[in-house]
């Protein structure tokens, strides 16, 4: 029974390590939020995107991680993606492609017609990752984290004062000969 108990903590230690780098991981995907809810770290920003984005090019669900670039680093034909706001004051993302760079005023505009501030500009698509936007759009929500991070951690913290608890009432947890019955299924 030592080789079962040594290979249930092996399991039971890769799935926590597992659990608590993806914790780690998407807690800091959400702190690193810029101003328009788009997860950014340094030049890199990490568009979901969505049916409004949605091109032959790009599918609903996919990551695109984009680079952003300054003006005197983008020229006509780059692709480029770029946050739009309506009268509304709601936020979108909007992808096209890049018709003239006017570097004076910082300011690039799309072949359509579309211009856009520098500090509007998301990037340059460098990578796309497909389906994995739909598990993040999912996991970067306030139900997502809730269920896929707190819930488990609570459960977790729980279990492990359950444990904490009758180690200090019984002697050493083992489940095997719990309360001085001797539960040895060999």
């Amino acid at each position: 029974m030592k080789i079962l108990q040594v290979i249930k903590k092996i399991i039971t230690s890769i799935f926590g390590v597992a659990f608590y780098a993806f914790a780690i991981v998407l807690t800091m995907m959400l702190l690193n939020y810029n101003d328009f809810g788009v997860t950014q770290i340094d030049n890199y920003s990490l568009i979901k995107v969505n049916t409004d984005v949605a091109t032959e090019k790009y599918q609903k669900g996919d990551l695109v991680v984009v680079e952003y670039k300054k003006p005197h680093q983008l020229k006509a034909g780059d692709e480029l993606f770029a946050y739009r706001l309506d009268s509304s004051k709601v936020l979108s993302i909007d992808f096209g492609v890049v018709g003239k760079v006017y570097e004076t005023d910082n300011a690039v505009a799309f072949k359509n017609g579309a211009t856009y501030d520098m500090n509007y500009v998301a990037g340059v698509p460098i990578k796309v990752f497909p389906k994995l936007g739909a598990f993040l759009m999912i996991a970067e929500s306030k139900w997502g984290f809730l269920f896929l991070v707190l819930v488990p951690s609570f459960l977790i913290f729980i279990y492990s004062i359950y444990t904490l608890i009758v180690e200090i009432k019984y002697g050493k947890y083992d489940i095997y000969n719990y309360n001085g019955y001797n539960y040895n299924y060999n």
